[in-house]
């Protein structure tokens, strides 16, 4: 798979880690940057991964910022993302395969280095569930999403 992987400057010491850990578990890191410390805006770096994502550029992303919040907040703005911050190998699995999650979010000021490894490859050795139980609950997220209401 293609992973975007995006940053801001408070997830920035920890990105290096998680494009090792893409690749490591045998999928491609897109480095959407940031490339250093200076202070950016997060809301700029989901709406990068997330286009990429929608436009098929790429199939999953993971984001970083300081707390995982503000970024995941901004990527579940565009229409197709499914974002979620996971701290827990459990919610990095069981979102994607019960939610379709595409995006995981990171806090690096809440998270080392080995847990966000671990994060990475649950994350990405997880598929979407063919249970129908899951595929309703998706489809009603989808409608929500389109129309604003289920049903």
């Amino acid at each position: 798979m293609r992973i975007a992987v995006a940053c801001d400057h408070a997830g920035f010491p920890l990105k290096k880690e998680v494009i090792a850990a893409v690749e490591q578990s045998g999928n491609q890191a897109i480095d959407l940057g940031t490339f250093d410390q200076e202070p950016v805006d997060y809301p700029d770096y989901a709406e990068k991964l997330g286009n990429l994502i929608v436009a098929r550029d790429a199939e999953r992303g993971i984001l970083v910022c300081g707390s995982g919040v503000g970024a995941c907040i901004a990527a579940n703005k565009i229409k197709g993302i499914y974002a979620s911050v996971c701290h827990d190998t459990y919610s990095a699995r069981q979102a994607v395969e019960h939610d379709n999650m595409n995006v995981l979010c990171l806090g690096a000021r809440v998270i080392g280095e080995e847990i966000a490894k671990e994060l990475v490859k649950e994350f990405l050795s997880a598929n979407f569930s063919t249970e129908e139980r899951h595929r309703r609950r998706v489809g009603k997220i989808l409608q929500l999403e389109k129309n604003g209401k289920i049903g």
